[in-house]
């Protein structure tokens, strides 16, 4: 064979594996990019204002979940896009918010919605883009009903009033009075304590109705005092609020006039309970979580939580819930092997069982609300620290309004 063939064969040869390579590397980078694909969560959270407090616990909750399971799930990234609905009263821009993260930031799964209108200002936007979103705090029950795509990973108001107020007549309480937020939670929070005391034989002597943003409690409370009932029961938004309300309710001596005061556990939060002081002793409330709860599942996430946030950190329920969002969307994810187009998020939403901070937990699959244990805790000092104490649990509780 000549060198001129010799040559003209080895280019040819060389021609074809340079060939080769470079339809190896075109088939390859396809199937990586779609292995690196995110998967976004777009949150709208208070993170401004009176009620800023609480949006930083709902991010702490979900900071931690990923710092314990990761920040993938298959060949998916999970990352967050955040947005500030700056609290109670901005429905306008709770929806504009949600509109950006579906349109802008191409969203797979909307979280948030502490407050309840905010929810609902989102509602039929969701319905419309077809885009599931998890309900991380917002407890008026006709919530999930407002749109197919809404699910719910806190409770309702009527799981936790009805369930106190039951627990109350048949405790041997007869006479009660109502002080209440005068917002959608507030009134489903009075009108399913009333309901769930009257039917078991109680009696209601009066009801008050205060501003959201309330921080004057006095007059209530003395009119409260003034119709001599055997317990108050009150319902606020948490915060600040909650804080000044049981403040000025030891200050007023409701307990020393033989009054026994019951709340929602939103409102002596473990981590207020530092800022009430003794005003939370003898306070019976019912609520879906408190840090000391002994389950494996609560154990992993206060040593997360702790890791991140030092020793002495004590988590709030609303932690707690933006850390079960997040184990909510990874369940969903893995059920679905990675699929997330709407329907297959929501096919594996619904039905979910979790075994939560809380204790077990469900996502009923015909009203997508939350099924859980509700537990009755007691105000008392433990180790040195004021603390609700757990002396009964009412398991598996659903929304009654449903």
């Amino acid at each position: 064979m000549s060198s001129r063939n010799i040559r003209v064969l080895a280019s040819s040869r060389r021609s074809f594996l340079a060939a080769a390579s470079l339809a190896g590397i075109l088939a390859v980078v396809p199937s990586l990019a779609a292995q690196a694909r995110d998967f976004v969560v777009g949150t709208v959270l208070p993170l401004s204002g009176t009620f800023a407090d609480q949006g930083r616990h709902y991010e702490d909750g979900m900071k931690v979940f990923q710092k314990i399971h990761g920040d993938t799930v298959g060949d998916l990234t999970v990352r967050f896009v955040v947005r500030d609905d700056q609290g109670p009263g901005s429905g306008d821009l709770a929806r504009r918010l949600t509109q950006e993260l579906i349109l802008r930031e191409k969203a797979d799964i909307i979280v948030g919605y502490s407050f309840t209108p905010n929810a609902m200002a989102a509602a039929s936007l969701l319905t419309e883009a077809k885009k599931p979103a998890i309900v991380v705090n917002a407890a008026t029950s006709s919530i999930t009903e407002k749109s197919e795509y809404f699910s719910r990973i806190s409770f309702t108001m009527p799981q936790i009033a009805g369930t106190l107020g039951k627990w109350a007549a048949q405790s041997g309480i007869k006479i009660a009075y109502t002080i209440v937020s005068d917002y959608a939670p507030g009134v489903d929070a009075e009108t399913w304590f009333i309901k769930s005391f009257e039917e078991n034989g109680g009696k209601i002597v009066g009801s008050a109705r205060t501003p959201v943003a309330e921080m004057e409690y006095a007059p209530f409370l003395q009119r409260a005092m003034e119709a001599k009932p055997e317990a108050l029961f009150a319902f606020n938004p948490g915060g600040d609020v909650s804080i000044a309300f049981m403040k000025q309710a030891g200050e007023r001596g409701v307990k020393e006039a033989g009054i026994k005061l019951m709340v929602t556990g939103d409102v002596v939060d473990d981590n207020l309970l530092p800022a009430m002081g003794n005003a939370v002793d003898g306070v019976i409330s019912a609520w879906h979580y408190q840090a000391d709860l002994d389950n494996p599942a609560n154990a992993r996430f206060l040593a997360g939580y702790r890791e991140v946030f030092g020793a002495g950190a004590v988590p709030s329920y609303r932690s707690m819930q933006g850390y079960d969002a997040m184990a909510l969307i990874y369940h969903a994810l893995e059920k679905t092997g990675g699929k997330t187009d709407t329907d297959s998020l929501m096919a594996a939403i619904k039905g979910a069982r979790l075994d939560s901070p809380r204790g077990p937990i469900v996502i009923d699959p015909e009203t997508r609300d939350i099924v859980e244990n509700i537990y009755i805790r007691r105000g008392e000092m433990k180790d040195g620290k004021w603390a609700n104490v757990s002396f009964e649990t009412i398991e598996a509780v659903r929304d009654p309004a449903k």
